[in-house]
């Protein structure tokens, strides 16, 4: 089941343009391995924790020219949001506890609602999955935390939201 998630969530539009062939298989490969069980702890920072060391394991896992911190970073978080969303192994590795920890997957999609939710200058400018640092990472997540909270969910729920609200934008222009 977890290399089945592996290689559903990590698909040609997840890790386009990222600099080399081979990235989403490796991330799959990557993921469908990985321990999961290493997430399942009590506190937040140590949570956080597991995520950094997981995003550089994955990190240079991927081909040599593409081993950005943003793309590993991305398919992590979509991976675990997924495997959150799994009753299977949600239950086995007592995930639902840790949902408000998880991160929004971030791309230029979520990273342009967000700018638009935040308001000018509040967020720095989006330098794509290549550019993307732990640090201009934070600031989106911080903000994210915030809006979902205000929403009254999670933010690993937050990208479902405003891909709901653009696609009723479009409908209503359309």
């Amino acid at each position: 089941m977890q290399e089945y998630i592996a290689v559903t969530t990590i698909g040609p539009s997840t890790l386009r343009n990222q600099g080399s062939k081979g990235v989403i298989r490796a991330a799959q490969q990557y993921l469908a391995v990985m321990n999961i069980r290493a997430f399942s702890v009590e506190k937040e920072n140590i949570y956080l924790r597991v995520l950094d060391d997981h995003t550089e394991r994955l990190r240079i896992t991927l081909p040599k020219a593409a081993q950005n911190w943003g793309a590993a970073r991305k398919a992590l978080n979509l991976y675990l949001r997924d495997i959150c969303y799994n009753r299977f192994l949600c239950e086995r590795y007592n995930l639902s506890e840790k949902e408000n920890w998880m991160e929004i997957p971030l791309d230029s999609f979520v990273a342009s609602s967000l700018k638009k939710r935040a308001g000018r200058g509040q967020l720095p400018c989006w330098p794509g999955l290549n550019g993307l640092t732990p640090e201009i990472s934070f600031k989106f997540q911080k903000f994210a935390k915030h809006f979902a909270a205000n929403e009254g969910i999670s933010r690993i729920h937050l990208d479902m939201r405003l891909w709901m609200d653009t696609r009723e934008n479009i409908i209503k222009i359309g």
